[in-house]
This record gives C-alpha cells, sequence and structure tokens, in this order.
C-alpha cells in the first residue's frame, strides 16, 4: 500500500504549488474524488462478476449491508440544466467491442456521452454532431485537448473523449 501512497501523493505535489496548504487541500480533495469514482466503478465490476455484498463489504471493512447501502446505488450524472434541460438517455448495452461503433452512429445524430456505466453510456443530445475517442487513461490529455478533444467522461481505465464537429445533426432522434 505504501507504494500506491507515494505514487497518489507524487500526483498531488506534481501540481507545483506545494507551499500552499490550501492549494494541496484542493489537490487532496480532486485526487479522493477521482479514487472514490473508482471505487464506485470497481464495485460495479465486482457485482457485475458475480460477487455478493457480502465478500464487497468484507474487502472493504464493511457489513454487507453497509456497502450495498454506499455502492448500491447508480452513477450519478445529475442534470444540471434542470428539467427542461438537455435531452438525455442511456446508449446499450455496449461492450468494448462495440461501444466505439454505437458511439460514431449516436454522435451522427446528435448525442455524446457524458458518463459511462456498466455496459452503456450516458448521453446528452445537441443540435450538432458529435466526434467520439476512448484512449487509456494515463493523464497526458493535453495533446487531445489541443486538438479540440474534451473529457466526456472517465471509466477506468478508459477515457472517453467528445468533440463537437459544429455540423448540424438530424432534428429527431430514432427509437432504440
Amino acid at each position: 500500500m505504501s507504494e500506491l501512497a507515494d505514487t497518489i501523493g507524487r500526483a498531488i505535489l506534481a501540481g507545483g504549488d506545494a507551499g500552499d496548504p490550501l492549494a494541496l487541500v484542493r489537490r487532496t480533495a480532486d485526487a479522493d474524488a477521482v479514487t472514490g469514482e473508482l471505487l464506485q466503478q470497481a464495485v460495479h465490476a465486482a457485482r457485475a462478476g458475480g460477487h455478493s455484498w457480502s465478500a464487497i463489504g468484507g474487502v472493504l471493512g464493511l457489513t454487507r449491508q453497509a456497502a450495498q447501502q454506499r455502492f448500491g446505488r447508480e452513477s450519478a450524472t445529475g442534470d444540471p440544466d434542470g428539467p427542461d434541460g438537455p435531452e438525455e438517455r442511456w446508449l446499450g448495452p455496449v461492450t468494448a467491442f462495440d461501444e466505439m461503433q454505437e458511439l460514431e452512429l449516436a454522435g451522427r445524430l446528435g448525442w455524446h456521452t457524458i458518463g459511462a456505466g456498466l455496459l452503456r453510456h450516458r448521453m446528452v443530445r445537441t443540435a450538432t454532431r458529435w466526434e467520439h475517442k476512448r484512449v487509456v487513461w494515463t493523464g497526458g490529455l493535453s495533446r487531445y485537448e489541443r486538438a479540440g478533444w474534451q473529457v466526456g467522461c472517465r471509466a477506468f481505465p478508459w477515457v472517453y473523449l467528445v468533440r463537437d464537429t459544429g455540423e448540424p445533426a438530424p432534428s429527431a432522434s430514432p427509437a432504440r
């Protein structure tokens, strides 16, 4: 565990503002949020792999009930625009083998990913077409950002990038 702690500590300190205690608090809170989401995804993967809440709780030092209460929810995507916000839906089921083809089709229809769950993507529809790219989560995204890509969502070990093409999308979405 100390090797993992050292790696996370180095990542937190890499922000270049190690002398500012509040900056360290902010970067540590960011690391906590990221590792919390990774834990959520790992628990969902363990459940999908057939592991019981009791087994998961045992690994985490929790009771079965506590593990289920903490991790038994869907990943929260929220709706920052309220009930009258953009049209949203889940795309799926998809696997690592077919999701990029499905995301390409959805992107041509104006949909882009904002979240990912087990075998599915949370999508938002806009008036323009979108491109999707899946890359391994290594932290080096600046070259993609310079090319106009933005992070649609992270689903360890992947980062799903999206880019608005600016081209108009068809006005009606097909039933799926």
